[in-house]
């Protein structure tokens, strides 16, 4: 009698039956940092462009990476003037505002944005003033699209 039940209860035990993998790709994850990406892209475009109108010379060369701080940008305007972001900067100036500008940032990045009518001596000159005053990161701006000494663009 014994072992009548014992049969019954390994008999009435249930087994588990093992659960089957689901084959749906859960989207939701995804949409959601696709908006959040969005969204940033949409708040940090207008910041990337400074208003002022410069016509800059074309090259081949790739964009730079963009950095976490807003970009400091000196433009030199076909008629010879200097902007510092959209401020007009008299050259006399133009040092000791820069200086003050280094000193307050964390980074010494700046882009240098010349009109092409500029000869390439007052460009240096610009370059050097702005190493002398503590800005040894220094990126020119140019237009995409430009010739290439392959001949593939032009």
């Amino acid at each position: 009698m014994k072992l009548d039940m014992a049969e019954e209860r390994s008999g009435g035990r249930r087994r588990r039956r093992r659960s089957r993998p689901v084959a749906e790709i859960n989207v939701t994850p995804f949409v959601d940092v696709m908006l959040v990406l969005l969204i940033v892209f949409m708040v940090a475009a207008p910041l990337l462009t400074v208003g002022v109108d410069v016509d800059l010379p074309k090259t081949a060369a790739g964009a730079l990476p963009s950095e976490s701080e807003e970009p400091l940008t000196v433009t030199l305007m076909a008629a010879g003037t200097i902007v510092i972001q959209t401020t007009e900067t008299p050259e006399t100036e133009f040092l000791t505002r820069l200086r003050g500008i280094a000193q307050e940032r964390a980074d010494d990045k700046v882009f240098l944005r010349a009109d092409g009518a500029i000869p390439y001596a007052r460009v240096m000159q610009v370059m050097g003033a702005m190493n002398a005053a503590g800005f040894s990161n220094i990126g020119l701006v140019t237009d995409l699209g430009g010739p290439t000494f392959d001949g593939s663009g032009g």
